[in-house]
């Protein structure tokens, strides 16, 4: 995914310029180990004394993950490496494991003074043409421990796994460490107003599309297939958004009762999504509280529903507020450039009328359509 999006921006930077492909940078500086390591030397030594985090891309729930500042830290995985470049016998040399190494986001936005970052669901079902669905619901997992750069090999600080924090001496697995995206949405419009996070939110929105498109050329596409994607996404403290990770398998096991609901209710719309039965017509913007923003195009919202009508509404009030976007409807010639991009149908972090309960997919005979209420 890297390479891929390094690429898109070379080709973003070659049509638009490097100013505009600054906007469209929501990835820490990367490398992916043994392949690019002497490039990571040159980077790392340019920034003597900066934080690293290192992660293997094969393993999952915070194993093997940790930060370093001194090149030294990593002596052992690097050992491994040049055995390897040396040569020798097949049978007896060890392969270093990959890993992926990048910029450690040192400013993170805190809440009560603990880090946390994002997790959203989005459902691709098409590559060809790209077809992209985005979850109305999702959660920020919080660390166990208060913030701080002064010990980089506490996992409890740094790192906000679920399976990690769980084993924190003073976890209380009765509270959890985590909160709802509907949540949080409020928290932060109650702190900096509707239009900042309308801003944020769009952000992350583009997060998801310009990742996928970047991957679009290289996907085989297979009209039987679907992928159902979790984004990590972490706020820095001037609410930029970064992309920490893609995983092509989020973990479905629940942590909490809360938890369960939620995924219960993913999966159920996931399937009306995809939809087996034959139930849908194939116009549908919205499916259970999955939203349509892309459909080999932008998906903008209609002015003939709550949503729609606020999001004109914003525009009327505030016409020169590129970042919430325009309303007009001529798509035949839109262009990805972040200061013309119209509203995207997404609701992350709305509030729906979804029980508290998983619904019984037995006595359904059509996907739901339950309303919706902007969180204010």
């Amino acid at each position: 995914m890297v390479k891929n999006l390094k690429r898109f921006k070379r080709k973003y930077e070659k049509n638009f310029g490097k100013a505009e492909a600054q906007k469209i940078e929501f990835i820490p500086t990367t490398f992916e180990l043994p392949v690019e390591y002497h490039m990571f030397i040159e980077e790392f030594r340019k920034s003597p004394g900066s934080i690293w985090i290192m992660k293997p891309i094969a393993k999952s729930q915070g194993k093997g993950i940790f930060l370093f500042r001194k090149l030294k830290d990593i002596e052992a995985w690097k050992r491994v490496g040049m055995s390897e470049q040396a040569g020798g016998d097949m049978q007896t040399r060890e392969s270093p494991e990959t890993y992926v190494v990048s910029r450690y986001i040192d400013n993170p936005y805190l809440l009560c003074g603990r880090k946390f970052d994002i997790r959203v669901y989005v459902l691709v079902t098409s590559f060809s043409p790209l077809k992209v669905w985005v979850y109305r619901d999702g959660f920020a997992r919080f660390s166990n421990t208060r913030f701080s750069l002064d010990s980089i090999d506490d996992q409890y600080i740094h790192l906000t796994n679920i399976a990690v924090q769980k084993t924190a001496p003073d976890y209380d697995a009765e509270k959890g460490c985590k909160w709802s995206v509907c949540k949080l949405r409020r928290f932060l419009q109650a702190q900096y107003g509707y239009h900042r996070i309308a801003k944020l939110f769009h952000q992350i929105d583009m997060i998801f599309v310009i990742s996928l498109l970047s991957v679009q050329k290289i996907m085989i596409q297979d009209k039987r297939c679907f992928e159902l994607y979790g984004y990590d996404i972490l706020l820095d403290n001037n609410l930029k958004p970064w992309l920490l990770e893609i995983n092509a398998s989020p973990s479905l096991t629940a942590s909490s009762k809360e938890d369960y609901t939620l995924k219960c209710n993913l999966l159920d719309d996931m399937l009306d999504v995809v939809d087996l039965e034959g139930n849908l017509n194939g116009d549908e913007r919205r499916v259970g509280d999955f939203d349509l923003i892309w459909d080999d195009e932008p998906v903008t919202p209609t002015n003939n529903t709550t949503e729609g009508w606020l999001a004109e509404a914003m525009n009327a009030l505030c016409p020169s507020a590129s970042d919430l976007g325009s309303t007009s409807s001529t798509m035949n010639n839109f262009t990805l450039q972040p200061n013309g991009l119209p509203r995207l149908n997404s609701y992350l972090g709305c509030l729906s009328s979804k029980p508290d309960t998983p619904k019984d997919r037995s006595k359904q005979t059509h996907p739901s359509t339950t309303s919706v209420q902007i969180a204010t």
